[in-house]
């Protein structure tokens, strides 16, 4: 069991067939923090509108949180834009607090602006439509990684995401990666914090941009990595096999998830 101070992930997208949910528990299985961090779209809203998937080790994840949240981890869930609806329950939750940011301090005494990220993404505020229809794309260039790390398992390769390869080769989506990052550590500045971290774009990071420390935390259908703080104030990125898999399933009844979430799974 490795203990963290903090923990920050984002971007799981349950609901989806994309989500890695199974290497998100061998994770928090193997994990234990103070204070956990839900950088937006855990739940994806937008997928469970089109069409209802939801297997057991996506219902694995709420019931592991719950648990460990009953257990004495401080959770603060993000909201992101992908499961916007939990914004109308803002507050607090017994160990659990819903929240549109928030901001951490860290064990050797930095500020950081916790914010998903969509706020500074004019498609998302400005093209709502257009959102949706780049949704609707990405989620069938997901679908082709199954197909095409079935056959790479079949000849004995490792994974490889396509969709990953084809964010890092179009200039206009590197072009627009960099001034998300500059737009989101200029949004930051107005909280007189040291770092900002986020999600929402799905490329995990960690770097200086224009004197404040920016961190994305990555996502959990591509990359599969995560924020940890030590005890000391490091701050690290973790990165999982998205192949990777708990191997077992949790039993808590789903009369123990609270109103917001239990709405969304039922």
């Amino acid at each position: 069991m490795n203990h963290y101070r903090t923990g920050w992930i984002s971007d799981v997208h349950l609901g989806t067939r994309g989500s890695k949910a199974g290497a998100l528990l061998k994770f928090l299985k193997d994990s234990e923090f103070e204070t956990l961090y839900l950088v937006g779209d855990l739940i994806d809203i937008w997928a469970l509108r089109r069409g209802i998937y939801w297997p057991q080790a996506h219902n694995d994840v709420i019931q592991k949180l719950l648990r460990r949240a009953r257990k004495g981890t401080e959770i603060i869930y993000v909201v992101g834009n992908h499961d916007e609806f939990l914004a109308r329950f803002f507050g607090q939750y017994g160990n659990i607090s819903l929240q549109k940011n928030a901001l951490h301090t860290t064990a050797d005494g930095r500020r950081l602006l916790v914010m998903h990220g969509h706020e500074l993404d004019t498609v998302v505020q400005n093209l709502g439509w257009l959102a949706h229809v780049g949704d609707v794309g990405y989620t069938l260039l997901m679908r082709c990684n199954g197909v095409v790390n079935f056959f790479r398992r079949a000849m004995g390769l490792g994974y490889w995401s396509l969709s990953a390869y084809v964010k890092a080769e179009v200039k206009n989506v590197v072009s627009f990666i960099g001034q998300f990052e500059e737009a989101i550590v200029r949004y930051a500045r107005d909280f007189d914090v040291d770092g900002v971290l986020c999600g929402h774009i799905h490329t995990a990071a960690m770097r200086e941009v224009n004197g404040v420390t920016y961190y994305n935390t990555g996502d959990w259908v591509e990359s599969c990595t995560a924020m940890v703080e030590r005890f000391d104030g490091t701050i690290e990125m973790l990165h999982f096999s998205p192949e990777e898999t708990d191997g077992t399933a949790d039993e808590t009844p789903m009369e123990s998830i609270p109103a917001p979430l239990l709405v969304l799974t039922r």
